[in-house]
């Protein structure tokens, strides 16, 4: 029997549950996790002990290399999903771990991603771990998945978020009692206000009749996960907008207040919940192999060295295409797009 390739993240708030039950769990590296005496007292003093520069947690070293070593004796390879906000202590953990293996077979991913749309990239990643692609295949699409995630916020202020572009209106209206704003992360930045003083709607939100963000043009489930703002928005406005098919409420993942600068704050991300679909887009990409690893890769980047591709020999004829079929249950932006969108 295949032994699937694991998926490992930094956190358990990044586990969120499976839609099916066949889905495989994600490894929770404990050695990059909060300890749980500092979770007890709070996910605040976690994170601010690991961004002074202390050890992420209570797990020696050694420890850390037996926790890695135990998942690729056991899976071949690893795919770890590390925030893009994580901090520095938990980084050079991951970096340390892998060097001293000295393995081939672990990739370290952090798309920059919001923490929820990170989970939901997770979650798919799982799926996608039961099919039949190789190791190397599994951890480039982490890349081009993220760009199908529609990942925001509602926030109760924007004074502080520098994660997407607030211009100094937004920023004014931030001071006035009851200001509701919400916020499109990926796969573009959108920010639209959404009440003022007295809770009456402004913007796009207030005709009923049009989506206050930009919503995706292909099927998707909703993920929410709320902190200290009500989630009736998002629930109630957005997700019909979207024409979501399902809505599944989660807990609000620790990094969350910290990647949107503020407590309150209701987090969503929208993506692909069928594995048929996901497997089309990742199969429907050109595989190469990467010059430096060797393994299977799509797009211009091998998930696990970070290995640029090489570049394609001077040809005669029409230029070679990034994707070999189209993904007809999406629109844009295609898979040769986002493949090329940048590192992950």
């Amino acid at each position: 029997m295949r032994v699937p390739t694991a998926i490992a993240v930094t956190s358990p708030d990044l586990v969120l549950p499976a839609l099916d039950r066949h889905t495989p769990s994600a490894a929770v590296l404990r050695s990059a996790a909060p300890a749980e005496r500092e979770r007890g007292r709070g996910e605040r003093a976690a994170g601010k002990s690991a961004r002074q520069g202390r050890p992420p947690d209570a797990y020696g070293l050694e420890q850390s290399l037996t926790e890695m070593h135990t998942l690729i004796e056991h899976h071949g390879y690893v795919v770890v999903l590390c925030p893009a906000s994580a901090p520095p202590a938990v980084v050079r953990r991951l970096h340390t771990v892998r060097s001293l293996l000295e393995s081939d077979r672990i990739a370290l991913l952090r798309p920059d991603l919001p923490p929820l749309g990170l989970a939901v990239l997770t979650l798919q990643l799982r799926q996608l771990s039961m099919c039949d692609f190789s190791p190397g295949v599994l951890a480039s699409a982490a890349r081009l998945l993220a760009h199908y995630i529609y990942a925001g916020a509602l926030l109760g202020s924007v004074t502080r978020l520098d994660r997407v572009p607030v211009d100094l209106k937004a920023h004014t209206r931030s001071w006035v009692p009851g200001s509701q704003f919400a916020v499109l992360a990926t796969p573009q930045s959108e920010l639209v206000r959404l009440t003022g003083a007295q809770g009456a709607p402004h913007g796009p939100a207030a005709d009923g009749d049009a989506p206050a963000l930009t919503g995706p043009a292909f099927a998707t489930h909703l993920f929410t996960a709320a902190g200290q703002l009500a989630p009736d928005w998002v629930t109630d406005t957005l997700a019909p907008a979207w024409r979501v098919q399902g809505v599944t409420e989660t807990r609000l993942p620790a990094e969350s207040p910290h990647w949107w600068a503020t407590g309150k704050v209701v987090e969503f991300a929208a993506a692909i919940p069928d594995i048929s679909v996901l497997y089309q887009l990742v199969s429907s990409v050109r595989r190469e192999h990467c010059r430096w690893c060797g393994l299977e890769l799509i797009g211009d980047r091998c998930g696990f060295c970070s290995a640029p591709l090489a570049p394609a020999p001077e040809a005669t004829g029409p230029p070679r295409t990034a994707t070999t079929r189209a993904a007809p249950a999406l629109r844009r932006p295609t898979a040769a797009r986002a493949l090329t969108g940048g590192p992950v």
